[in-house]
């Protein structure tokens, strides 16, 4: 590998932007290690996150085949090199690890290893993890070229950005975490009241008329139908629940599929129509198919429950690199001023909030009689 300083700094460029393209702790890692491999051009790379018993709690590798991974075992644990690195935090970079006194070995399938390189990764005072490298790929002659000080250096900076890149990612799934937690407490009570209330009215209209069928059966008769009108509305109810508090499948079925299952469960507990149109849409980064997901289960929330709509219409369309989101009712409709005068915003500042959090925006058009258009867009990526 040539590593002049210009090569040096487009290798070490490449690995950074390549980090900063991924927001799930697993794929920062997976980045990290072959981002780390292919700068130093070493044969073998890993990346050890521990945990708090002398264990690691991840563990990925580079340059070892699914089978020899298998075959090595259980993870390692924290001792001898590793654990110097862990513990101490200081670079460690040797012409042969099994030379080294802290050598303990490993296991029979586990690939030989000569000259060899560490790196913790910290945050500060905290150690996130370490980076491990052997076996430097290079024309040498017996026993090897090995790792040089300018090997270290560029590990050195490329592990002090991988702290930032895993930090940050670790940040954005503990916000993913916040923010579902906080869905399904937001529904779990809407499903509590709307039900409550359902089953409430279910046992009057029972009582009733049970009090009436010897005197006067064709009231009762009215009443048991009655019954079966609100037993119906309760399990549409938490029909619709149950779809919003199912995990979206974003990542197996995409965005275009897991609106498409939804609005079509919605449509058949629901007494309005509920269709779904989308033409020329594109793959979107993860946080934007998201955001407009959420934004078109609070705007179905909103109509289906609020606006008396017998017809809810949802489109999704290509706009450049990014897409549209569109949902329109024929509902009552309302005065969007007089909404926000009175505090009650029908979810709609969290739904601005979500399109504005991925570089978006939303409109939302409705007049008294006229029914409701709520729009949102996202740039793509």
């Amino acid at each position: 590998m040539t590593t002049g300083p210009r090569s040096g700094l487009t290798a070490v460029s490449t690995a950074l932007l390549a980090m900063s393209r991924h927001l799930q702790v697993r794929d920062v890692l997976k980045t990290i290690v072959v981002s780390a491999r292919e700068l130093l051009d070493a044969e073998y790379a890993a990346l050890g996150v521990p945990d708090d018993h002398g264990g690691f709690a991840q563990f990925v590798v580079d340059g070892i085949s699914d089978e020899q991974w298998k075959a090595i075992g259980p993870l390692p644990r924290q001792h001898g090199i590793l654990a110097a690195m862990l513990h101490d935090a200081t670079p460690q970079r040797l012409g042969d690890v099994r030379e080294d006194p802290r050598f303990e070995g490993w296991p029979d399938a586990h690939p030989d290893m000569s000259d060899f390189i560490g790196m913790p990764v910290a945050d500060g005072e905290e150690i996130l993890g370490a980076l491990f490298l052997a076996n430097k790929r290079c024309p040498k002659p017996a026993g090897g070229c090995g790792f040089t000080a300018e090997d270290e250096e560029l590990l050195g900076v490329l592990a002090q950005h991988a702290a930032i890149a895993l930090t940050n990612a670790r940040l954005y799934e503990r916000s993913r975490e916040l923010t579902i937690a906080g869905e399904r407490a937001r529904l779990a009570h809407e499903l509590h009241d709307a039900v409550a209330q359902k089953l409430f009215s279910l046992r009057l209209t029972a009582q009733a008329a049970t009090a009436l069928v010897d005197r006067d059966p064709a009231r009762a008769k009215d009443e048991l139908h009655e019954v079966a009108r609100l037993a119906a509305e309760a399990a549409d109810e938490l029909r619709a629940a149950v779809v919003e508090l199912r995990p979206a499948g974003l990542d197996e079925d995409g965005l275009v599929a897991t609106l498409r299952t939804q609005i079509q469960v919605l449509d058949r507990a629901h007494t309005a129509r509920v269709t779904f149109a989308s033409r020329g849409v594109r793959a979107l980064p993860a946080a934007q198919e998201e955001a407009l997901l959420r934004v078109a289960q609070e705007a179905l929330h909103n109509a289906l429950r609020h606006s008396g709509a017998g017809h809810v219409g949802v489109t999704l369309t290509r706009a450049g690199q990014g897409a549209v989101l569109r949902v329109t009712d024929d509902g009552r409709g309302f005065e969007p001023g007089s909404v926000r005068r009175a505090g009650r915003h029908l979810g709609l500042v969290s739904m601005r909030d979500r399109a504005t959090g991925v570089g978006g925006g939303l409109t939302v058009t409705s007049a008294p009689g006229k029914g409701t258009a709520i729009e949102m867009e996202v740039p793509g990526g």
